[in-house]
């Protein structure tokens, strides 16, 4: 009897263990990313380093290059792209910015992009909470601007980031050998 009820509550505890971490989603192949303006703006503050409040931050889900063609192929050119994998990218200003002389509010927003070879065209949206760009709706857009693609040295994993300049901060993207880089004032 004794071995009976070991192996009754071996069992229990299997079978509760692998129903347990069925609920576990599996990691995802494009980990979400977050960049802040002023850079590492939360590890700063922890260490009591921080002298200004945070202007901006970007979250995004960073896909990998794996050896695919990016641009033009997996991401087709002239079509919405959602800056990334999954979710859609967001921005969120704390304060009131201003991008190509057009003032932007404080606030959370969705970023999209249309590549082309020459160029990208950056959207912000005011939709947020969305997933790719299925549900992109232009009629919500309330900036958009061209920018120059640059070129840079092969970048494996889509990266967003935040760098001073002289009127503020630019946010750069760079994945594959693509770099574009959008001028942000404040």
């Amino acid at each position: 009897m004794k071995q009976f009820m070991m192996v009754f509550f071996l069992f229990l505890f299997l079978n509760a263990s692998s129903q347990t971490n069925a609920n576990i989603p599996p990691i995802d192949k494009s980990p979400m990313d977050m960049s802040y303006f002023p850079v590492n703006f939360p590890i700063l503050k922890i260490q009591n380093k921080a002298t200004t409040p945070p202007v901006m931050r970007v979250v995004y889900s960073r896909p990998h290059r794996e050896g695919r063609k990016i641009f033009g192929e997996l991401q087709p050119y002239g079509e919405v792209w959602r800056l990334g994998a999954n979710e859609a990218t967001e921005i969120e200003f704390f304060r009131d910015i201003k991008i190509n002389n057009q003032k932007i509010k404080k606030g959370r927003y969705t970023l999209y992009a249309i590549p082309f070879p020459d160029k990208w065209t950056m959207i912000i949206n005011k939709e947020t909470d969305t997933w790719g760009s299925f549900g992109y709706n232009a009629s919500k857009d309330i900036l958009r601007m061209n920018l120059p693609v640059a070129t840079s040295g092969p970048v494996e994993n889509m990266t967003i980031v935040f760098e001073k300049n002289a009127k503020g901060a630019e946010l750069t993207m760079s994945w594959e050998d693509a770099k574009v880089c959008m001028p942000i004032e404040f």
